[in-house]
């Protein structure tokens, strides 16, 4: 469906940039696969990590304990994607993925490009490309059961998140 839409856009069938990024969600009491204090963020639950192309369709997520590293964990995401993009190029992300995730991406013969705000300036600002992966996390949030984790296992998760992005496709192709 992601390959339809970027087509019906006038779009090449698959992404030559992608952009990763990680949101910590709280997980329903009494679950305990994959739980985990996330400090930065204060949240007890499980990270998702996603990879999305500059419009904002999902190609890729993996869920994990909060307290595991983004570098570590984000490599992850990363698997499968040969099967889906001959064609892509550049890997933009935060500064959070510098190291083993970096090394990964630069092994497979892609650019890595990290895409942080200034040091100086507090809050949210919008960054170059690298914003749609928050407007993706906010699509997801319009769906009750994605935006809290309320599934036993990380397996599910991920299936409901892809689940979502279906539905978020198939409204685009229906229009």
């Amino acid at each position: 469906m992601n390959q339809r839409d970027r087509v019906a856009q006038g779009r090449q069938p698959t992404p030559s940039l992608v952009c990763v990024d990680s949101q910590s969600v709280k997980l329903a009491p009494l679950l305990s696969e994959q739980r985990g204090l996330d400090a930065a963020k204060k949240v007890n639950g499980r990270k998702r990590q996603i990879i999305v192309d500059t419009g904002g369709r999902l190609w890729n997520v993996y869920v994990h304990a909060a307290n595991q590293a983004d570098s570590q964990a984000g490599v992850n995401v990363l698997k499968g994607i040969e099967s889906w993009s001959q064609r892509l190029q550049k890997v933009l992300t935060d500064s959070a993925y510098e190291g083993l995730f970096a090394d990964v991406v630069k092994q497979q013969q892609l650019l890595f490009e990290v895409s942080s705000k200034p040091f100086w300036i507090k809050g949210f600002v919008p960054l170059r490309k690298r914003w749609v992966v928050e407007r993706t996390f906010a699509w997801l949030n319009h769906f009750r059961r994605v935006t809290k984790d309320y599934e036993q296992t990380t397996a599910s998760a991920e299936a409901w998140i892809l689940w979502a992005n279906c539905a978020l496709m198939l409204n685009r192709l229906a229009k």
